[in-house]
């Protein structure tokens, strides 16, 4: 019997298999016959995705999604191209672009799928944000660092070499964006058509005009249901002056419009002067440290060529070496024999030294120097300042090094030596913003594994002194003597801020309450308004953007520009803990503010400092007078608990005995501020000032 029923299951298992194979055969060929039928149908430059479930019986068990081709004949084309992206083109065939735009308005995902359709990386390859390398890029959805890619496309049976730089969004990134428009001949201004025209894509528009690039207007996002490129077009043609009668309309994620971006990149933006006659002149617009081969500077050729094993000189350093390895960017580092007039690449020559190739710097051939350099970038202008210390003491020479290897890397960043009675050796550091000094001091944690305490954002002041010397002081322990002070000077900076028309009240009030003077208020549109004021940095450094974008539910934007210095009044407020002026906690401030702040910091040291074994006077000081005082009462022994009876002079002798040892212990004894309690009021300073 068991036989049988093994027998019946057997031949059932067999006859369902036939089965299945059966009806599989039968999907496949519908299948296919319907993907041969939509790849006849697909547009030239727009397909949607369909998908196709069939309706066999049991179709749940066999259910397969097809996705149909997303790209049209065009995008296969493109893609096959890509693969020969190596192969040389004259010169006249090279188009050496950027993208720019306003933080979050689709610059990575529109180069993403510019890498994509023209097969630079493969299907299987690609992910989101793929040029943004870091960790800390993926992790904010913020592009920190540009990147250079080489692609190949082939328009009107031509191939053309594509070499493009995408930049950050951001203002404090705002050298990076310049540094990537100097090696470039057009730029395309990718437009957010739910946004509009934002504040950074202004100060990116100017940027480009001042490179006189060729800038090309594209409206990402047109996918979007609030999407309105009509109105956004009248935007751009007002408020920034570019001609959008030729603007193109795309959406990155979707893929409409790329072939149009591709074409007009061909045939709009100029190619590079043909000057490969020439003695050798490369400039250096980027670089980073490898542990392994060294700097690695990444260049683009302005005259003459460079080929592989090649004795090259850079002309501000002075230093030369041998070329052990040249390439291209393909968005990977891949190796070529030679790189020509026009073309971009790096170089690795075993450079250990860091200062020896720097950004900005001219490469040369040694046997044939050029007669002169090119102009290279104006030299950054940090903004903010703030102390970076390490928590381990013997961390100083790791956190020298680590600097010195992302300043390479981070050309905007400066930093000196710097000496604290409360926290030791240590930095200066000076940076383009605030956001900058958080990125780095990430980036020094993460990348070379140092622990680090930060003191509060600061900014440079201008001391005009009695004698008439001018002195520049961005510590405030570094402050000349009352009666040696003449004046001091704090920088301004001019700040734009655009905003729908139901925010400008509170934006307004924002800013007179961080000392703003109104400039300018007019409508860019007819629902958005452009606010104009002067304020000091020094607002600035603290919340100031976080405040805008609570204030505005998120709309509003902002972008500053320095402007000068500007005479205040300042005053320094020092915090004494029992009579000693403690310096690392001493801070400049507008005299407005001195009471507040000085309160805020007296509390938070109550709570902090350990009690004593006397009466501990914490106080907030401008020169002699106090402002602001907190007392942390002494750890009192109780003398008075054997005296169960007697006279009340008895009991009088003995506390007034111990009022003597108290006073004696106050006037010899030192308080030490524990270093939490430091940390803890840097971290208040930041929010209060």
């Amino acid at each position: 019997m068991a036989a049988e029923i093994c027998g019946a299951s057997l031949f059932l298992s067999v006859k369902t298999q036939l089965q299945l194979q059966q009806r599989h055969h039968q999907q496949r060929a519908f299948f296919q016959s319907e993907r041969s039928r939509t790849r006849r149908t697909t547009t030239r430059f727009h397909s949607s995705k369909r998908c196709f479930s069939c309706s066999f019986p049991n179709a749940s068990t066999f259910r397969r999604s097809v996705v149909c081709q997303v790209a049209s004949t065009d995008f296969e084309s493109a893609a096959k191209a890509g693969e020969h992206r190596l192969s040389k083109v004259p010169v006249r065939n090279i188009r050496n672009f950027s993208i720019i735009a306003h933080i979050d308005h689709g610059k990575s995902t529109l180069a993403d799928k510019l890498l994509q359709v023209t097969g630079t990386v493969h299907q299987r390859e690609m992910k989101d944000q793929f040029l943004d390398n870091m960790d800390l890029e993926r992790e904010r959805g913020i592009t920190i660092k540009l990147q250079a890619a080489r692609m190949r496309y082939v328009f009107e049976n031509e191939p053309y070499c594509l070499n493009l730089i995408d930049t950050p969004g951001h203002v404090d990134f705002s050298y990076e964006v310049s540094r990537s428009l100097a090696a470039c001949e057009g730029a395309l201004l990718v437009v957010d058509a739910s946004q509009g025209v934002e504040a950074q894509t202004l100060a990116n528009v100017y940027l480009a005009l001042e490179n006189n690039l060729e800038i090309i207007p594209v409206l990402n996002k047109i996918d979007l249901p609030g999407a309105e490129p009509d109105r956004v077009i009248k935007e751009i043609e007002e408020i920034v002056g570019l001609d959008c009668s030729n603007a193109i309309l795309c959406s990155a994620k979707e893929g409409i419009g790329i072939i149009d971006i591709l074409n007009a990149i061909v045939a709009r933006i100029p190619p590079p002067e043909d000057t490969s006659k020439r003695p050798l002149r490369a400039l250096i617009f980027d670089s980073y440290y490898d542990p392994y081969r060294g700097v690695i500077v990444y260049f683009r050729v302005v005259d003459g060529s460079i080929k592989k094993g090649d004795r090259v000189y850079f002309m501000a350093s002075g230093k030369d070496y041998f070329a052990d390895e040249i390439g291209v960017l393909s968005p990977n580092q891949l190796q070529v024999e030679e790189l020509y007039a026009g073309e971009v690449g790096y170089l690795s020559a075993s450079i250990r030294t860091v200062a020896d190739a720097r950004v900005g710097d001219t490469i040369t051939h040694y046997g044939r120097k050029a007669d002169k350099s090119l102009p290279g970038y104006e030299e950054a202008t940090p903004m903010v300042f703030c102390g970076l210390f390490p928590v381990d003491a013997d961390q100083f020479p790791d956190l020298r090094d680590a600097l010195e290897k992302l300043q390479l890397n981070d050309a905007a960043l400066k930093f000196e030596p710097e000496t604290s009675s409360a926290m030791g050796f240590g930095f200066r550091c000076g940076f383009l913003g605030l956001l900058h000094m958080e990125i780095v001091q990430e980036r020094l944690e993460r990348e070379y594994n140092l622990s680090l305490i930060t003191t509060a954002p600061s900014v440079v002041y201008r001391v005009n002194c009695v004698n008439g010397d001018t002195v520049e002081c961005s510590n405030p322990s570094l402050l000349p003597e009352p009666g040696q002070r003449k004046s001091i000077e704090e920088p301004f900076v001019k700040i734009e801020m655009l905003t729908p028309k139901d925010y400008i009240g509170s934006l307004m009030e924002l800013a007179q309450e961080r000392r703003g003077q109104f400039k300018e208020l007019k409508f860019i549109a007819e629902n958005r308004a452009s606010i104009v004021y002067e304020l000091p940095l020094a607002e600035m450094v603290g919340d100031f953007f976080d405040q805008l974008k609570s204030r505005s539910k998120g709309y509003a934007s902002m972008e500053y520009t320095f402007v000068g210095y500007i005479e205040s009044n300042l005053i320094k407020l020092d915090i004494r803990i029992n009579g000693d002026c403690v310096e690392p906690l001493a801070t400049i401030v507008h005299n407005d503010k001195a009471y507040s702040v000085g309160r805020a910091l007296t509390l938070k040291l109550k709570e902090l400092i350990p009690r004593q074994m006397f009466k501990v006077p914490i106080q907030a000081c401008i020169g002699s007078k106090v402002i602001a005082s907190e007392a942390i009462s002494a750890i009192r022994k109780d003398v008075l608990a054997k005296c169960y009876g007697g006279d009340i002079t008895r009991k009088k002798k003995l506390l007034k005995k111990q009022a003597e040892g108290k006073k004696r212990m106050k006037s010899i004894g030192k308080v030490d501020v524990p270093q939490e309690a430091f940390m803890a009021v840097l971290k208040l300073e930041k929010e209060v000032i």
